[in-house]
């Protein structure tokens, strides 16, 4: 966990990032049910420590660290401006404009094909951006169809923190 904490922490410095917006649902691995085996592995992600490693370097080192809940954000549309209900508080009607039809693609109302990680976290993001004074409106299809990958364990030469 220190590893990857480190990793996300040299990775903002070294681009000048100043904010980490971390998207939490308390208690969610209490209800999975992707399979027995699927389980085992999920539940073992000791997430919530790699949420305090990186909150704590975050601290340290003069990074904005958000938590917000993620409820509903891997299934709400960003492109359809869908409402982001919190946990608990999702209206019986509700229903999402788009879907995710396998994993990493997520289809919108007008059948655009997004990264369904990338839709998430728009979600995450548009949760908080009222609060934070973020303008998310550049924010449009052709960034959430191929966003760009960091693979931050392949950087050569990393910064140290």
């Amino acid at each position: 966990m220190n590893k990857a904490a480190r990793l996300v922490i040299n990775h903002c410095l070294k681009n000048g990032i100043g904010r980490i917006v971390f998207g939490w649902n308390q208690r969610q691995k209490d209800k999975s049910n992707m399979g027995r085996k699927a389980n085992q592995k999920f539940v073992q992600i000791p997430t919530a420590k790699l949420k305090e490693r990186i909150s704590q370097l975050c601290q340290q080192y003069g990074i904005d660290f958000v938590e917000t809940e993620e409820a509903n954000t891997s299934a709400a549309s960003f492109i359809d401006s869908d409402s982001l209900p919190k946990h608990g508080e999702k209206p019986d009607s509700w229903k999402s404009s788009g879907k995710r039809v396998k994993r990493g693609l997520f289809r919108t109302a007008n059948n655009w094909y997004i990264n369904a990680d990338a839709n998430g976290a728009a979600n995450i993001i548009s949760k908080v951006a009222t609060t934070l004074g973020l303008d998310l409106s550049g924010v449009s299809r052709g960034e959430l169809t191929t966003p760009l990958r960091v693979r931050l364990w392949t950087l050569k030469n990393p910064p140290t923190v």
